[in-house]
């Protein structure tokens, strides 16, 4: 037991002494390492407070080399999860949810991050006439540090359904839409989807002004109907 706990101790004393700074955290271990270089390492605990209106969080993840690596966490200052997000180089990359304080979805975001020693990708260039076959490769370049890329979704945070989707392809917009109606929100008041509810909306919107309602109706019948247009000459 003696050779285990000195063990343990030359460990963890190694350990300590590639982090200039450091707390303990409750569990015991190192969090908030800054190395010699003043670089931060490992696993740490952000807390930001509130600023500027804005609600404070605390965030967890690792820093590899100074930069956020692997999957980070989000949380209100009271414990809620707020997001997950998946990191590389020190950008978002891959599949990042966000919620609202009570736990619902409100967005899925998809990201691809730009490895900075080596920034083209190759990209799958397809048929015209069949867009599951693929033509060609072209190698291009990535600018920027991390693009959209994929499916990005947003929720109803009552209903957790998805109500709308768009489509990227390294930054660019290639889809975007509503969600198949089954997926709409119900408006309780009425029964329907919000979307047949937007399309009822839209169909009032042109309709005749009453005033060209009573010309028709007074005209109506009558084979020629003199008009002003403002046009002068004969």
């Amino acid at each position: 037991m003696r050779y285990i706990l000195i063990l343990f101790l030359m460990i963890s004393t190694k350990g300590f002494s590639q982090c200039r700074t450091y707390i303990i955290g409750v569990k015991g271990d190192t969090l908030n390492c800054v190395d010699m270089n003043g670089v931060k390492q490992g696993r740490w605990v952000n807390e930001l407070p509130p600023l500027r209106g804005e609600k404070g969080y605390e965030e967890q993840g690792v820093y590899i080399n100074g930069k956020k690596e692997g999957q980070w966490q989000q949380f209100t200052l009271d414990g809620d999860l707020l997001a997950i997000e998946n990191y590389r180089w020190g950008n978002k990359n891959g599949r990042c949810m966000y919620y609202n304080p009570f736990g619902q979805p409100v967005r899925e975001e998809s990201w691809k991050a730009v490895n900075p020693d080596n920034p083209y990708d190759t990209l799958d260039i397809f048929s015209l006439n069949d867009p599951t076959k693929v033509e060609r490769q072209e190698v291009v370049r990535l600018d920027g540090h991390t693009l959209r890329h994929g499916t990005w979704k947003y929720f109803d945070q009552d209903l957790g359904t998805v109500i709308r989707t768009e489509q990227y392809r390294l930054d660019k917009l290639i889809v975007a839409g509503v969600a198949e109606d089954e997926l709409a929100p119900i408006d309780i008041s009425t029964g329907s989807n919000t979307k047949a509810v937007s399309d009822s909306v839209a169909k009032k919107s042109i309709a005749k002004p009453k005033a060209v309602l009573e010309y028709e109706k007074k005209n109506a019948g009558k084979k020629k109907v003199r008009t002003r247009t403002g046009e002068t000459g004969n």
